[in-house]
């Protein structure tokens, strides 16, 4: 995959996606091996029509290199919560992340008012925390030890305009 030839290309998740879903959320480094089939369990999810998830792709060159994942958070007014999103660590830099939170922040301007992002607070993740900072989301509550000794939650948030 040659990452500066060309634009991501965002579409729709399909089944036959699911093992490039599986290698590019392991290729990212961070997640551990609990944590794949729940990415997975989410993907399923999503492309069945569950009305608690949504997801889209993103290819480059035609290969998938990405993908995010949100849903409405239960039991709230409007509020999303932003349950996966990984880039394929070849294609970090092209802005197919970015593009990929655009499409879920525009999906959901007609009906959303906040998406939260619940993320680590490890070093590993401080490209992460950053990559969301940039993008206008608040650093709003952190939780000490909440993965585990040693690994905080960070809590981020972002308001929907509703225009």
């Amino acid at each position: 995959m040659n990452p500066v030839a060309s634009l991501p290309r965002l579409r729709d998740l399909s089944p036959v996606d699911r093992g490039r879903i599986e290698s590019i959320t392991r290729a990212v480094g961070v997640f551990g091996d609990a944590e794949i089939p729940v990415a997975l369990e989410v993907f399923d999810a999503a492309i069945a029509g569950s009305p608690d998830y949504a997801a889209v792709g993103a290819e480059l060159d035609g290969e998938l290199a990405g993908w995010i994942c949100w849903g409405p958070t239960p039991c709230t007014a409007g509020t999303y919560d932003l349950y996966w999103i990984a880039v394929d660590p070849g294609a970090h830099g092209t802005g197919i992340g970015t593009a990929l939170l655009t499409r879920m922040e525009r999906r959901l301007a007609g009906c959303g008012r906040l998406i939260v992002v619940e993320t680590a607070g490890r070093p590993a993740y401080a490209a992460t925390r950053a990559f969301y900072e940039a993008r206008g989301y608040r650093r709003v509550a952190v939780i000490p030890e909440f993965y585990a000794p040693g690994d905080d939650q960070v809590v981020y948030t972002k308001a929907l305009s509703s225009g």
